[in-house]
């Protein structure tokens, strides 16, 4: 059981690890990431029973439905309102970058749960599939959300935080909706999912440059 746990916790560990490191201007304090990543863990168990419910209780059957829309919607939608709740209305939310933190600290808590319950149904021979794609995907949407997020919670006078922070939670449920589709949809779906996934990556990577800069600047700019 030890090693099916440090198989389930290390990809999400590191990635968290990962992108707190990068926030080398005002890190958050290790408390409130740690407390993101629980808060994401026990968001698992009202996500598992309102699916449980579409697809058991109210009858929906569609397995386009269960398997593309239900997980997106239902999984982004707990998650944003989560970070949004727990990370954006607190005081040591205080730079863009860390809307980026918050969410992938969420993100990444329900992600290590999700993978810990595969691992126990299918053995860890899938651990290394697990992590390149299931945990990693989660914390590029993470990485989307909460962009967005700190762009809204900083918004300049020209831009509608209430728009920034619609993008946040419209954004990650159409690439896992997209990401979804093409596991259920296309038989040889390896050869797209990964271009797709770089793809995302490569932007991912650039809105967490930006939102560095940005804090950045911020930073930089307010008085002594």
């Amino acid at each position: 059981m030890i090693p099916l746990i440090g198989a389930a916790l290390a990809p999400g560990l590191a990635l968290l690890c990962y992108f707190y490191l990068r926030d080398n201007l005002e890190p958050e304090p290790i408390s409130m990431v740690v407390r993101s990543f629980i808060f994401g863990i026990l968001l698992a168990f009202p996500v598992m029973v309102l699916q449980y419910i579409f697809q058991n209780e109210w009858g929906i059957d569609s397995v386009w439905f269960n398997t593309v829309i239900s997980p997106a919607v239902v999984e982004e939608f707990f998650k944003w309102l989560v970070v949004f709740h727990t990370a954006y209305k607190h005081v040591e939310f205080n730079e863009p970058y860390d809307g980026i933190v918050y969410a992938v600290a969420v993100s990444l808590g329900f992600a290590t749960l999700e993978n810990f319950l595969y691992l126990v149904i299918n053995g860890k021979q899938v651990a290394m599939w697990r992590a390149l794609l299931p945990v990693s995907s989660h914390a590029l949407f993470g990485i989307y959300m909460g962009y967005f997020m700190g762009r809204a919670k900083f918004a300049n006078a020209d831009e509608n935080p209430l728009w920034l922070l619609f993008v946040s939670l419209m954004l990650p449920m159409c690439y896992h909706a997209i990401y979804n589709f093409i596991f259920l949809s296309v038989n040889y779906w390896l050869f797209l999912v990964v271009p797709y996934m770089a793809i995302l990556w490569w932007f991912g990577m650039k809105k967490v440059e930006l939102a560095h800069d940005i804090s950045s600047k911020n930073i930089y700019n307010r008085p002594q």
